[in-house]
């Protein structure tokens, strides 16, 4: 188990005006947060103000982190992955779009989204909970979780990263964090369903407390 970021270069290249978004007058960040908490249209495609704002398929996004992916681990070309919080199935195109001889699974949560995902992968993505994975022990050479894990009750956290330790022969995980009473702030301001607030040392304790021996990376919100 390392830490190692697969992340940040995206996550930095979105700007943020978090008191903006907090003091939204149409969707104050109460509001915004129920809307987003249903994981439906408002979430994906409503408005910029609740979350997404659009979510839509941008060419190759994904390509430098699954080059960096495939080196790191040693990918086979014909490896099975599993993207746990998949929503419209964006990474696992760009995946099987670099490694066609790939089996690529996905899970989410959302129904929108998986009844809105990307048409050439939708029969691989299931709809369902990660606390509870439909797949045998050590069935994926690799299991990654994108900025969803922390959307999770501690209660349900635990589950999942038993279930994400149990399928996957690798694992790699990202998920948001502080480190210091700004970032927090931030994350606070920005969030619209994140449940598990903790600094880098609480997700570590997290990791060692389920058994979890894969690799993580932490996003923070400066």
């Amino acid at each position: 188990m390392k830490e190692i970021d697969f992340m940040s270069t995206l996550h930095k290249s979105t700007k943020r005006d978090y008191l903006a978004r907090v003091n939204d007058k149409d969707f104050p960040k109460a509001k915004a947060a129920s809307l987003a908490k249903k994981w439906g249209y408002d979430y994906w495609d409503g408005d910029r103000k609740i979350n997404y704002g659009g979510y839509k398929y941008i060419k190759n996004r994904w390509l430098p982190m699954i080059k960096n992916l495939k080196k790191f681990y040693n990918l086979r070309d014909d490896c099975k992955i599993l993207d746990i919080g998949c929503g419209k199935g964006y990474f696992l195109f760009d995946f099987k779009k670099f490694m066609p001889n790939s089996d690529v699974y996905g899970l989410d949560i959302s129904d929108y989204a998986v009844q809105n995902s990307k048409e050439e992968v939708k029969d691989k993505i299931t709809l369902g909970n990660a606390t509870s994975l439909p797949w045998e022990d050590n069935y994926f050479d690799l299991v990654i979780s994108i900025t969803t894990l922390h959307n999770l009750y501690a209660y349900d956290l635990e589950k999942a990263l038993e279930e994400m330790e149990r399928v996957g022969q690798n694992k790699y995980l990202c998920v948001e964090s502080y480190r210091n009473e700004e970032e927090k702030a931030n994350l606070l301001y920005w969030q619209v369903t994140c449940e598990s607030f903790n600094t880098p040392s609480e997700w570590e304790w997290w990791f060692k407390t389920t058994k979890y021996t894969g690799d993580y990376s932490f996003i923070f919100f400066e």
